[in-house]
């Protein structure tokens, strides 16, 4: 079995789907969710079955919730995970938005009272929205007109757990006080919390590198070969071309029968979830994927990234472009037809396909 193959059962994308979003959140350990609405397709692609309206659910019943953690980027959590995960990842995230914060002249005064203005506006199950906070720091004589400045503040009371993701008011998102949101959320000692998220990671993403963990994590590379040292025997290491690589030592046997082709998301897990393409692509294809116009969302058949893809809406309908990065055998255009057909019942939508392929 490639690399490749075995990461698309690892993420539970050909085999082994979840039954939940949270589920499928906490296998991962944690999801790339900037791009909010393609974040919840990943999860759908690893869930037996799912709908927009039901991830969107989960996300307003705070059963999966949105912040940022790891490298300084949003992600989905869990509520059981987000303070361990939290406090394990955030002093590294803080250290690179130290320029910002001298930048935007956000000292460690101000943040600390900016934070306890949100948490007392927050208190007793309020939600608001960005804007609605940026008001209340206004009103309080703190300059919020650069969008920017009221973001860093957001992004640090985030990282010092004090808020995270609450449900949508219409179509804005909110932010509520974590510790209304997650009251049974964990707390780890540093190395159980890096043993730990060391052990979803390569359960999850393996086999894959030290390296790539400490991408994916936002890490070092010291604390990725601690992980690994804490967790010996319980992972299984591989020497493949010279690199070492890391992955379960006894994998759950998945019992679900594989699809053939995949839309993934922008910043999906199997494509952003390494530093190196090599093991799904060759130099070649990802010099292709660098130069294409929808770069990151990858159509995958079997286990090869074969054309790129987006999704644009017109009169009630999803329409599906692809960018082929090479010629389509007419299976692997049944492969992308089944594809997107399961996009549009995940949006409950008809869908519009390209000419070539429709």
């Amino acid at each position: 079995m490639s690399i490749a193959t075995e990461r698309l059962s690892n993420q539970r994308l050909s085999h082994g789907q979840l039954a939940t979003p949270a589920e499928v959140v906490a296998w991962l350990g944690a999801v790339q969710a900037q791009e909010y609405a393609l974040a919840q397709w990943a999860i759908a692609l690893r869930m037996q079955q799912a709908s927009a309206a039901s991830i969107e659910a989960a996300c307003d019943a705070g059963a999966i919730l949105r912040t940022h953690v790891l490298r300084p980027t949003w992600h989905f959590v869990t509520p059981e995970d987000i303070r361990w995960l939290l406090e394990l990842t955030a002093p590294r995230v803080h250290s690179l938005n130290a320029t910002m914060y001298r930048k935007l002249e956000l000292d460690p005064p101000l943040l600390q009272r900016c934070g306890e203005l949100i948490a007392a506006a927050l208190a007793g199950g309020k939600h608001l929205t960005r804007a609605e906070i940026g008001t209340l720091l206004s009103d309080h004589g703190v300059d919020t007109s650069s969008g920017m400045r009221l973001g860093y503040i957001t992004h640090f009371a985030e990282l010092e757990g004090l808020i995270c993701s609450g449900a949508r008011s219409g179509k804005q998102h909110t932010y509520a006080l974590l510790s209304e949101r997650a009251p049974q959320a964990r707390q780890l000692p540093r190395d159980a919390a890096l043993a730990e998220l060391t052990r979803r990671f390569f359960s999850s993403h393996g086999p894959a590198t030290v390296k790539d963990f400490a991408r994916w994590s936002g890490l070092t590379l010291s604390d990725g070969k601690a992980g690994l040292a804490m967790l010996a025997g319980q992972l299984e290491q591989l020497k493949i071309d010279g690199e070492t690589y890391w992955r379960a030592a006894a994998p759950a046997p998945h019992a679900t029968a594989p699809a053939s082709g995949y839309l993934l998301p922008i910043y999906d897990e199997y494509t952003n979830g390494y530093k190196q393409p090599s093991a799904i692509c060759d130099q070649n294809m990802y010099d292709q994927l660098l130069s294409a116009r929808f770069f990151s969302a990858a159509f995958v058949y079997r286990d090869e990234i074969i054309g790129m893809w987006r999704r644009t809406f017109d009169k009630g309908h999803v329409v599906i472009e692809l960018e082929p990065l090479r010629p389509f055998t007419s299976a692997e255009q049944a492969a992308f037809r089944a594809a997107a057909q399961r996009f549009a019942a995940f949006l409950d939508l008809p869908v519009v396909l390209p000419a070539a392929i429709g």
